[in-house]
């Protein structure tokens, strides 16, 4: 699935996605600084069902978000200087019924799961709308 969204259409398109994820599914979120990779996450994590407000774990890279279906974790690799970095990272309790949620995934090379999903965010011409694709 491709589209061009504006903001509330993209939280509305997450929300949706969130509300029909089961526990074990792992989402990468790819794309450029500001392409809105947190926003979706944010209205994804409101679909699980999750009550308290999901926010970036730039500086902490793993929030828990404790899910009506179990917990959800966001990983945020932005930071990591080197694949290597994401060994320290206990992906197995990560994954272990549990949904996880990854932004830039790619650097953390081999040691990030396998994704259930994918979702590229881009910008486009226009700053109000982004381009999302679903896989």
């Amino acid at each position: 699935m491709s589209a061009l969204v504006d903001e509330p259409a993209l939280r509305a398109l997450a929300y949706e996605m969130g509300a029909g994820l089961a526990a074990g599914a792992v989402i990468w979120l790819t794309g450029d600084l500001g392409a809105g990779k947190t926003t979706f996450v944010q209205s994804l994590v409101r679909g699980i069902g999750v009550e308290t407000p999901a926010t970036s774990p730039t500086y902490a890279l793993v929030h828990h978000y404790d899910g009506p279906g179990g917990p959800v974790y966001h990983v945020d690799c932005y930071r990591l200087s080197r694949p290597e970095d994401a060994h320290d990272l206990d992906w197995d309790s990560l994954t272990e019924g549990a949904a996880l949620l990854i932004e830039w995934p790619e650097r953390a090379g081999v040691w990030a799961p396998q994704p259930t999903h994918s979702v590229l965010l881009s910008h486009t011409s226009d700053p109000d709308l982004r381009r999302v694709e679903i896989a």
